[in-house]
């Protein structure tokens, strides 16, 4: 027999394995529980991750039809029980998991409480920027909250002392999860602020799962954090997770190497920056001497400082020159005030009555009023006669 007439093709095997997978009851009805992982929400509405455990991993697609009705959002790292079919993608020759139904493996309850408390402290004003205190420039002391073993009061203490050897580092131990330790980090909290034992205070744990990092979403830790009269950075858990302590502190850090790079400038950057400084102050000053010195230079080459009487005998003469000007105008204006004057003097003779009477006219009175008509004068009247050389009395008959 041939082996043309024995063999199979690929497509045929795959087919073959999809058949008799599709005909086991238990996988076509199975519910699975791990991690998340190389989640994709495609723009489809499909959903692509993988799901594994300590040993081994799976493929997983939830089409858009199952992933619209989950009441949360899948991502890596989040545990989940996943029900579904198991089934071949007969092109690649994988089988994965098509699943149905989702729900988080215990993390439900954790992060819809999570997400209460979150909501309430910012209604409360916890998380405002104007809350927020600025982080010390060059602070002398660092207080850490933090477990006494493990690489992350190493990797603070490292990247501090390479940053700055004078700086003191001051651990106050305490338990970053596990039941009690949200009261005793706000104990921590209120201890190094009472007796002002830190400049800035770096609140730090490693990563961890969502109950593994619960003590930084406790309430009592929020307000112990709010209510801190030292500034405190927060560095808890990856750079991916926030919890509430990173909302309500003065600032987040990535990383817990990262709050110490923070909080500790850098010695030899802090040097440079003051020579920097030194320098451009230096030649900013020579720069002002010189200018000074040109504006020194400038002012004795002035004909004011080598002349200095100068200036006052121009005034002299412009004032010269002004009390010419004002004697022309009054003498200009008394010209032709007299003029008018003299115009006014020969219209007044001209019209004078001492004029008239040298022509020979007389002005005829009786008690102080100007006589015109006869019929104002009657028989025996006495009359006063003016001339032009004085005044006679008459009596009229």
């Amino acid at each position: 027999m041939k082996y043309e007439e024995m063999a199979v093709t690929v497509s045929d095997l795959n087919q073959y394995i999809k058949d008799k997978i599709a005909e086991d009851e238990y996988l076509n009805n199975i519910l699975v529980k791990g991690e998340i992982s190389n989640f994709k929400n495609h723009y489809t509405g499909h959903m692509y991750f993988t799901l594994k455990d300590e040993k081994a991993l799976i493929k997983c697609v939830m089409f858009k039809s199952y992933a619209q009705k989950l009441n949360f959002m899948p991502k890596d790292g989040m545990k989940v029980f996943l029900f579904g079919a198991v089934s071949v993608f007969e092109r690649d020759g994988v089988y994965q998991i098509y699943a149905k139904a989702m729900e988080q493996d215990g993390l439900g309850d954790l992060y819809t409480k999570y997400q209460e408390l979150k909501n309430k402290l910012e209604e409360q004003g916890l998380f405002e920027e104007e809350h927020k205190m600025p982080i010390p420039k060059v602070p002398k002391v660092i207080g850490v909250l933090t477990s006494q073993t493990g690489s992350v009061i190493r990797d603070i203490i490292n990247v501090s002392t390479r940053r700055n050897p004078n700086v003191v580092i001051r651990l106050l131990p305490v338990p970053v999860q596990g039941e009690g330790a949200a009261k005793r980090i706000a104990d921590g909290i209120e201890y190094m602020n009472r007796n002002r034992l830190a400049d800035v205070l770096i609140l730090a744990r490693g990563g961890g799962s969502l109950e593994d990092l619960w003590p930084f979403n406790e309430k009592i830790v929020a307000y112990s954090i709010y209510h801190s009269e030292i500034p405190i950075i927060s560095a808890v858990g990856h750079e991916t997770d926030f919890t509430i302590a990173d909302f309500v502190a003065d600032l987040r850090a990535p990383t817990p190497s990262a709050a110490a790079e923070l909080a500790v400038p850098d010695s030899y950057e802090v040097k440079q920056k003051i020579i920097n400084s030194q320098n451009r102050l230096r030649m900013a000053l020579l720069k002002k001497v010189e200018v000074m010195k040109l504006r020194y230079e400038k002012s004795m080459s002035s004909y004011v400082f080598k002349e200095p009487t100068r200036r006052v005998q121009e005034n002299y003469i412009s004032i010269d020159n002004q009390v010419k000007r004002i004697e022309n105008v009054i003498k200009a204006k008394q010209e032709k005030e007299k003029a008018k004057y003299v115009e006014l003097v020969a219209k007044l003779d001209a019209y004078s009555p001492l004029k008239t009477l040298s022509r020979g006219y007389s002005i005829t009175q009786k008690d102080g009023k100007v006589i015109r008509s006869q019929t104002e004068l009657k028989s025996g009247d006495v009359v006063g006669l003016r001339f032009v050389d004085g005044q006679i009395e008459a009596k009229v008959q």
